[in-house]
């Protein structure tokens, strides 16, 4: 069998990738666990100390496959192609009931390239994207890592090949797109609704209940645009998962991400030959 990636995850990577999620853990999940005493600040705020924060560290992980070996320039101009191609399918969507196509790509780019680069990917694309589409705002940082957590995944999944992989990445791209849906509403669902709604985020509550009105709030406000991003995305995972994971692994078999870069001399090479 071939190699499921075309760049493994090596443990400089694994380290990078950690800190990274541990930062967007953090960033997502903080009002779970602040103090009954402690105001929750509007996000619009402390937004860009993430975005900031957010870059360098998706560079970080880029060095670490970079220096470790596990990528070279032709890794990165792969990343940079599946990137600009999620970029321009983005706008076909527009958002539109929830139905974005780039997901898609990101799913099977991560699994093809990674979880590394599929971290990178989602990252990257949802940024140039928000460009393009005029999306740039307090929400994006939050949508780069979960987008980037939704590629990496897709790496990360059992070694599949065939039908059954196809199954599996259909099943896992439904579910991972409802999901990014639950991360996104939690950007600002803990201030959004005030303190006086069944829904509402309640400072210093259990963080079961917390969790259940989370649940709650999803559910009675975003799923219809959730479910048909995860239609559209098990939907098109079967019909151009097959040929575009074969096109994309036929590519990085012959840009030989693995093999090393050697620069001999002219009279090395002609001793050689003779």
């Amino acid at each position: 069998m071939s190699q499921l990636h075309a760049v493994p995850l090596r443990a400089r990577t694994l380290g990078a990738l950690a800190g990274v999620s541990a930062v967007g853990v953090i960033a997502f999940f903080w009002p779970f666990v602040v103090a009954p005493t402690s105001i929750a600040a509007d996000h619009a705020t402390d937004a860009p100390w993430f975005f900031a924060l957010l870059l360098p560290l998706v560079v970080a992980v880029l060095l670490a496959e970079v220096s470790g070996g596990g990528a070279d320039a032709k890794g990165v101009a792969m990343l940079a192609v599946l990137a600009a191609v999620a970029t321009a399918v983005r706008p076909l969507g527009a958002g539109v009931a929830g139905l974005e196509p780039m997901f898609v790509v990101l799913l099977l780019g991560g699994r093809a390239l990674g979880p590394a680069f599929g971290f990178a990917l989602g990252s990257l694309a949802m940024f140039t994207s928000a460009l393009l589409t005029a999306g740039v705002g307090p929400w994006l940082p939050f949508q780069m890592m979960a987008a980037g957590w939704f590629a990496m995944a897709a790496g990360l999944l059992p070694q599949l090949r065939g039908r059954a992989e196809i199954a599996m990445l259909m099943a896992y791209g439904a579910v991972a797109s409802l999901l990014y849906g639950f991360l996104m509403n939690l950007s600002f669902w803990p201030w959004a609704l005030g303190q006086g709604s069944e829904l509402s985020f309640v400072a210093g509550a259990p963080l079961a209940e917390n969790l259940g009105r989370w649940v709650t709030f999803n559910i009675a406000t975003s799923l219809g645009w959730d479910i048909p991003r995860a239609i559209l995305t098990a939907t098109l995972t079967l019909l151009a998962g097959p040929v575009l994971l074969r096109a994309v692994r036929r590519a990085t078999r012959r840009a030989a991400f693995d093999v090393p870069v050697r620069f001999e001399t002219v009279e090395s090479v002609t001793s050689e030959r003779a």
